[in-house]
């Protein structure tokens, strides 16, 4: 590793551009841990490679689909009051099963299993439900990536929300990929009982 030690001239101050497009940056998940205390402003990941992931912050259009998306999640739980819901910003630790560190754009919990869990620090148990929201600058094969990774570790119900495309990618434990074309709605029940996920404001 080598550390630059930069003291830019107190009148002439320039911002320092690390270009990383072209370089795959690897690093322990202790290293991970660090890099988030010490960068708290930046979205982070870790892939089950050791791969570290910077993710920009979403354009206007990405933003306001996501919030909707976390919204209708949020409201079905605070009227079913049967687990906890969890925005973008929810790291999960997934090291200890063979995963990375990953932030799904909305998770939620079913609350018997957050029971004697920890969850000031990265939670480090597998959501029963996710939603993947595609930006207009995320290449889709990355997403599926993650997708699949979610369904091999045991996410349940995974959506991967592709709004260029106005489809939904359902990914379930031993099941092939089910693909929507611009549903209206998406029935999760089979997870959320009495949860219907509405589309109307994606497409």
């Amino acid at each position: 590793m080598t550390i630059a030690n930069v003291t830019p001239q107190a009148h002439n101050v320039r911002p320092l551009l690390l270009d990383v497009s072209n370089a795959v940056l690897s690093v322990t998940p202790e290293q991970f841990d660090q890099l988030c205390i010490d960068n708290p402003d930046l979205r982070l990941e870790l892939t089950k490679e050791g791969e570290l992931v910077v993710m920009p912050p979403t354009g206007g259009e990405s933003g306001r689909q996501n919030f909707d998306l976390a919204v209708e999640v949020g409201i079905w739980n605070r009227q079913a009051n049967l687990g906890e819901a969890f925005d973008s910003s929810t790291g999960y630790d997934f090291t200890a099963i063979g995963g990375g560190k990953l932030s799904p754009d909305v998770s939620w919990i079913e609350k018997s299993r957050l029971e004697g869990v920890n969850l000031v620090g990265f939670i480090p148990v597998v959501p029963d439900f996710v939603i993947e929201l595609r930006s207009a600058t995320d290449p889709l094969r990355v997403l599926q990536e993650k997708m699949a990774d979610y369904q091999r570790l045991g996410v349940k119900l995974g959506l991967l929300v592709n709004p260029q495309q106005q489809q939904v990618e359902i990914y379930r434990p031993g099941q092939g990929v089910e693909v929507l074309s611009s549903p209206s709605a998406i029935d999760c029940g089979e997870v959320m009982p009495g949860f219907v996920l509405s589309m109307g404001r994606i497409w």
